[in-house]
């Protein structure tokens, strides 16, 4: 069966630190698709995000593009297998140089945000797997 991918592409300004931060979180980058302007940041066999230099992303769009550090252009959600994990990964975050975000807690489920160096909110989030087979 096909798998389809999603490729998150998101302006930073200093792709250097990117591939530091997103490798503090336990990513790796694919060299093939990564330059001095881009990082291609694996999350998983199918979800990829593009960190690319603000002059590269000018290339793909006609559109201003947003300060992420003061307006929000996206929330990115990626879910967690437990609530130790959610942890895990947002303490990483934080301790790479992320702003720590909001913390949801509704038992069934746990939810945590963190703001990359650039501004971009990504937020972690578990589920109770019976809550989700209702």
């Amino acid at each position: 069966m096909y798998q389809q991918m999603i490729f998150v592409n998101l302006a930073v300004n200093d792709v250097a630190a990117s591939k530091k931060f997103f490798t503090d979180l336990g990513y790796t980058i694919n060299p093939q698709f990564s330059t001095d302007d881009c990082a291609c940041v694996v999350i998983s066999d199918t979800i990829i995000a593009m960190m690319l230099s603000k002059q590269r992303y000018a290339d793909f769009t006609q559109k201003e593009i947003a300060d992420s550090a003061k307006t929000s252009e996206t929330l990115l959600c990626l879910s967690a297998e437990s609530r130790e994990k959610v942890d895990e990964l947002v303490d990483k975050a934080i301790a790479a140089g992320g702003t720590a975000g909001r913390v949801q807690d509704y038992g069934t489920m746990y939810g945590r945000a963190y703001d990359d160096l650039d501004g971009h909110t990504w937020e972690i989030m578990w589920m109770d797997p019976s809550e989700v087979q209702g």
